[in-house]
């Protein structure tokens, strides 16, 4: 079965706040959380491409959602730069 990134989105963010986040809050601050939507299962790591490999080492065939733990979001596209008076 296939699912479309919004349907992974809905399912991931649904898990996460209602069964996982509660757990793994407190001490974790900062780090990756990899989830798969199909069975709940989920890797934490300082980083996604590790928590993801653990995973899939436990799920070959997971349906992945990544969310980095309390924060609003876990990337930030693009650059930021200070602005310079002249």
């Amino acid at each position: 079965m296939s699912y479309n990134t919004e349907e992974i989105a809905r399912r991931g963010e649904e898990l996460y706040e209602l069964k996982v986040r509660p757990n793994v809050e407190a001490g974790n601050l900062g780090r990756f959380l990899v989830l798969d939507v199909l069975s709940g299962r989920y890797e934490i790591a300082e980083d996604d491409l590790t928590a993801t490999l653990r995973l899939l080492t436990l799920v070959p065939d997971a349906v992945t959602y990544g969310v980095r733990i309390g924060s609003q979001e876990a990337y930030h596209l693009g650059s930021v730069r200070s602005r310079e008076r002249r």
